[in-house]
């Protein structure tokens, strides 16, 4: 069984070493997520120090997955946006460790990230991913509206240009 938890700035702090290891597990794998091979949990840190400050800031919200009280997975909702864009907030970074896939966690944290950016008042959410990628198929799932493809928009770990989907989703009094 695993907790869908929503870190303050404190723990996020706190936990910046297993948020690192999701990371790293996550582009180890091959995820087009930002970063290049090789990339280990140390050149993670940066990254997550980043997120922290985001967080202390309301600028984003860190959901974590944990399992046995590791965390495993997490995705990230930026809820600061424009002053022509407040009722919107992009997802980002949706992260579970692959020995931890196929369980589940994936829809747990995109429905918590959902369900708090409505509760904050937010009315669209926006994504991006790499197309062909098994996060495309979850979102798809989950309901997500496909916007459109823009191919090589980025490079998978080993170099490789990726296309990338964009989606959006509208949730709460947008739906």
């Amino acid at each position: 069984m695993s907790d869908i938890r929503l870190l303050d700035h404190e723990e996020t702090r706190a936990r910046l070493g297993e948020l690192a290891e999701v990371l790293s597990d996550c582009v180890t794998g091959g995820a087009s997520v930002g970063f290049m091979a090789p990339y280990g949990p140390a050149d993670a840190l940066p990254f997550w120090e980043g997120v922290a400050a985001a967080v202390g800031e309301d600028a984003t919200l860190l959901f974590a997955a944990e399992r046995a009280g590791r965390i495993v997975g997490t995705v990230q909702v930026g809820i600061r946006q424009m002053p022509n864009q407040p009722h919107r907030a992009d997802l980002k970074k949706l992260l579970v460790m692959e020995s931890e896939r196929g369980r589940g966690l994936a829809r747990a944290l995109m429905t918590a990230a959902e369900t708090e950016a409505a509760r904050r008042g937010k009315t669209v959410l926006v994504l991006d991913t790499a197309t062909g990628s098994p996060a495309e198929a979850v979102y798809e799932k989950l309901g997500w509206q496909r916007a459109g493809v823009i191919p090589d928009y980025a490079l998978y770990p080993d170099g490789r240009y990726c296309a990338t989907t964009f989606f959006y989703k509208r949730i709460g009094e947008g739906a």
